[in-house]
């Protein structure tokens, strides 16, 4: 049975996806999609099972999951092997350990992979292709743990009514536990990734689905639900469904990912949101039985499933080799067409069905020996991708090359140091630390050339909060040069400048610092620019204190494009050449710095001398 209405909230969900994913810096909450089509399918599969109930007294969990398997599994593989041949065209950090995230996918464990693979400062700025079917993974399971219970359940449930207030019950139970795991972890996680991506402290929503279904029904309506039917007239029931709608939208300008105020609270109101959007959906079914939904919307909300499938990886894809507007054209026209090919033709044939396009039948069964033998050329073709694919791309390649080349540099520099002795008035040794991330790795050749002296700790990952540590462990060793270079802000963390007032804090007197202003290329694209705002926040504290200074690789970034042709917009240099350059710059723009706060006087707060 085509509940009428239901097709707003699978469109809405789609939409605040690809929006979030488009335009995230005005859209910073649309990630909330992913909810509304949770929770509306924990409804969906709890008001079909007792349908079910209701009609047979008994559930036949084999047709259930071979329903979902012919519904989920054909496109997911289409995806798979459509869009992996695309990733030749990117460079070939996209492609490094393609095969994992392949099996990951087709095994609905990308949530688990992701998590085992962890947020790593890599991972962020060249995104796994196939990401998006996290998703996927934990509706999968929820299948699986919600129909054992179910089987278990209607075993001893003598009646429809009986069975609905078990259900109510688990899931209400379930609902809690869900929640409360996610609320808890949300005080403890180092990286709310690790809540979102799990499947426990994110599968309530569609148990708050299932308790909605246990309360109404969807074919077979309880008795409660029936009065309410009766008694809501249609302004009532537009009401309580714009309601729901106007807090979605809320949600979608104000939700952050990064804000533990969407673990605690965001997601629960957006999931009851949907339920309250659910509810009067179903009631407004019942009080248009002559107004038939627009085609459009049907439309989009039978193809909403592969599209969300297609759009990630060619909107990744297509990102690195256009301008944006031209990539998500270009993303939202082969999602609809391939989404569209898949449900009304593919999927059809699949089941043995004919498929239907504009009325008109489509039987495929003549073609059955050109289909798959163009579905095998696009498996061996990702399998021939799969396997000679690099275990690791150029960025992870040169990045380990570069920790072996400061890791070499120590040894001898251990050494000089032991060797040198005190050359100022405050007992400080001459020369020069740098410390820094996967930026500064990568510049270390260049860094060493000009500065064949200097002490460099670089590293991928590595954030403002994490170089005030090193910093401090530089101190407490004795080990800290004269100048001091920190050269961080792209690994976000929003105390950063609770983080830089430490790191001018427990700087002893008689250094030198050097703060270099970071370059994030897609900060047009976020809702909060972190790196800019903390390269602004560099240039305040370089006014406030005279032996600060600026190494302004923020602007020198921004004034030489060209070594950022076909990056992340992190990490400078696609090829051997605009990688030297990028180097380069980095170097000479650290090297003014520290040309102009020799001219400054070191550090000397609270000496009377």
């Amino acid at each position: 049975m085509r509940i009428k209405w239901l097709s707003t909230i699978r469109v809405l969900g789609m939409l605040f996806v690809l929006l979030y994913h488009f335009y995230l810096s005005r859209f910073p909450g649309g990630f909330v999609g992913v909810d509304l089509f949770f929770t509306l399918s924990g409804y969906l599969t709890t008001a079909l099972f007792l349908d079910e109930y209701a009609r047979h007294q008994t559930i036949d969990f084999k047709r259930f999951f071979k329903r979902r398997f012919y519904r989920i599994f054909p496109p997911v593989v289409l995806t798979l092997l459509v869009t992996t041949p695309f990733a030749l065209l990117v460079r070939n950090d996209f492609i490094a350990g393609i095969g994992q995230q392949l099996m990951a996918a087709l095994g609905f464990m990308t949530n688990f992979f992701e998590l085992l693979a962890g947020a790593s400062y890599e991972n962020q700025f060249t995104p796994h292709l196939f990401l998006h079917t996290w998703s996927l993974a934990i509706e999968v399971h929820f299948y699986l743990i919600w129909a054992l219970i179910i089987w278990g359940i209607a075993r001893f449930a003598k009646t429809l009514g009986q069975l609905r207030g078990i259900l109510f019950l688990t899931s209400s139970g379930l609902f809690l536990i869900s929640f409360l795991a996610m609320f808890i972890s949300s005080f403890f996680v180092n990286s709310f990734s690790t809540i979102y991506f799990a499947t426990w402290p994110h599968i309530f929503p569609f148990f708050l689905g299932s308790m909605l279904a246990s309360l109404t029904g969807l074919k077979s309506l309880t008795r409660p639900f029936e009065r309410v039917i009766a008694k809501w007239n249609l302004t009532h029931t537009l009401a309580v469904l714009a309601a729901g709608l106007g807090l979605e939208l809320l949600l979608l300008l104000v939700l952050k990912f990064d804000s533990i105020w969407t673990y605690l609270f965001g997601f629960l109101l957006s999931s009851l949101a949907t339920a309250a959007m659910i509810y009067a959906a179903r009631v407004l079914h019942e009080k248009t039985e002559t107004v038939k939904e627009p085609a459009i919307l049907i439309f989009f909300s039978n193809i909403s499933y592969g599209i969300y499938l297609f759009h990630w990886p060619f909107y990744i894809i297509f990102s690195q080799v256009l301008n944006h507007t031209l990539a998500v054209l270009l993303t939202l026209t082969f999602s609809i067409l391939l989404a569209s090919l898949s449900f009304y033709v593919l999927e059809p044939f699949l089941a043995g069905k004919k498929g239907q396009v504009f009325n008109i039948e489509l039987d495929l069964r003549p073609y059955a020996r050109w289909i798959w033998a163009t579905a095998t050329s696009l498996l061996v073709v990702a399998l021939g991708i799969s396997l000679f694919a690099p275990a690791l791309g150029n960025f992870e390649r040169e990045s380990l090359i570069n920790n072996l080349y400061q890791s070499n540099n120590r040894m001898g520099q251990t050494l000089q140091l032991a060797q040198r002795g005190k050359a100022s008035s405050f007992e400080v040794t001459e020369g020069l630390t740098i410390i820094g991330d996967s930026v500064t790795l990568r510049s270390t050749e260049q860094l060493t050339a000009l500065f064949p002296a200097a002490f460099i700790d670089a590293q991928g990952s590595r954030n403002v909060a994490q170089a005030a540590e090193i910093l401090q462990n530089n101190i407490d060793n004795q080990a800290l040069m004269k100048d001091v270079v920190i050269a961080t802000g792209v690994n976000i963390v929003y105390s950063y400048k609770e983080d830089l007032e430490n790191i001018i804090s427990i700087l002893p007197n008689g250094h030198h610092l050097i703060l270099v202003t970071p370059y994030d290329g897609n900060s047009a694209q976020y809702s909060d620019p972190v790196a800019e705002q903390y390269a602004n926040y560099v240039r305040e504290l370089a006014k406030n204190y005279d032996f600060i200074a600026v190494a302004d690789w923020n602007t020198v970034a921004k004034n030489n494009p060209q070594i950022w042709v076909g990056t992340d917009n992190i990490h400078y240099g696609s090829n051997h050449e605009t990688t030297v350059e990028g180097a380069r710059l980095f170097a000479q723009t650290i090297k003014s710095a520290l040309e102009q706060v020799e001219k400054q006087p070191v550090k000397n707060i609270g000496n009377s001398d």
